[in-house]
């Protein structure tokens, strides 16, 4: 049967700061040729959950920043694993801006936030090898597959994954599209087992040659401010339509690789990057096979939490396994599938089944 990763324990930091829409209705708005966008805030941001579904959003403290998250994430989920932090093998942290503290819009990479994480916990382990991960939104999927690579090369035991990002700190407040920016860490611990649970299978994929620039770096829509800083900036029609043709196909592979029949899914846990386009990525993926998705395969946190990027997914799961989603439960030998999509464009998907 061969050794499986497992996930022996969840967690999340959901910051406490609420941000709804109508806190953020005063703003101006302008669009990429830098023209304001002849509309009254509130009509702006009314468009704009009737699109996304996104009510409000989480922001970190101003004296947090995303290793800070990370932390919080980490000893929730070692609470619920009773791991003991010396026996871990990998530390990885996912993010894509590092530190970036309130009132700045520099990111602090060095050291690595892996290792931040690693201090703060004060794991003295040398063996526990901390580093980095950036693969867009993508990012703690990503980790998790290379926890998974290692566990099942025999090249570790145990392993910490986390996502973490503070999106609050590098999102324009003159771009409408940075209105689905939010900030938060989920974390997981992965531990080698023999038996039937685990990571069955994945797929991962990358197209930069033609996708690479549907999220960059870019200076405000305003001109006339912010003059030397630097606003993550995405071309979201685009990227809708490119999540559209590509997460369902990622998802079905994973399916196929495992072994798993779509009709065997329990849950389907998606990036929560937009709600309408989390629905029309399922509704894709189910019309592959002639079916209609059950009402409740979908859990979404994206109208209250917003896009946290690689947060979305691992906080996603801690609140599903821990019964803290209305309407949502999932226990031992269910199969959940994961995906996500981001920058780069990376997609990647994995099929799991819970012990």
């Amino acid at each position: 049967m061969g050794l499986r990763t497992v996930v022996v324990g969840t967690g999340s930091c959901i910051p406490p700061r609420r941000v709804a829409n109508e806190e953020l209705a005063g703003r101006e708005f302008f669009g990429p040729d830098g023209r304001r966008i002849d509309k009254p805030g509130d009509q702006v941001v009314a468009q704009f959950q009737s699109i996304t579904g996104i009510r409000e959003r989480r922001w970190a403290g101003d004296d947090q920043v995303a290793s800070d998250l990370a932390v919080l994430a980490a000893r929730d989920a070692l609470d619920s694993s009773g791991v003991d932090p010396e026996s871990l093998d990998a530390l990885i942290v996912a993010h894509n801006f590092g530190d970036v503290r309130h009132g700045t819009r520099n990111s602090d990479l060095v050291p690595a936030l892996a290792s931040r994480v690693k201090a703060q916990l004060k794991i003295t382990a040398p063996r526990t090898a901390a580093f980095d991960l950036i693969f867009g939104c993508p990012g703690w999927l990503q980790g998790v597959l290379q926890c998974d690579a290692m566990i099942r090369a025999g090249d570790a035991k145990r392993a910490l994954v986390i996502g973490a990002e503070t999106l609050s700190r590098v999102s324009d407040p003159h771009d409408r599209d940075s209105l689905i920016y939010a900030d938060g860490a989920g974390a997981v611990i992965l531990e080698a087992r023999e038996g039937e649970a685990g990571i069955l299978g994945h797929a991962v994929r990358s197209d930069a040659i033609d996708h690479s620039t549907m999220l960059t770096m870019g200076p405000s829509y305003k001109d006339e401010v912010f003059l030397e800083a630097i606003f993550l900036k995405m071309e979201g029609r685009k990227l809708y339509r490119y999540a559209l043709q590509t997460v369902a196909g990622a998802i079905a592979d994973a399916l196929e690789r495992s072994g798993v029949a779509l009709a065997d899914v329990k849950k389907v846990l998606i990036h929560q990057a937009n709600g309408k386009m989390d629905e029309a990525i399922l509704q894709a993926l189910y019309e592959r096979e002639g079916r209609t998705p059950p009402a409740d395969v979908m859990p979404m946190t994206i109208g209250w939490l917003g896009n946290s990027s690689v947060a979305t997914v691992p906080t996603l799961l801690d609140l599903l396994l821990k019964g803290r989603l209305e309407g949502h439960s999932a226990g031992a030998g269910d199969v959940l599938v994961l995906a996500s999509v981001g920058a780069g464009m990376n997609v990647n998907a994995a099929v799991y089944r819970l012990p």
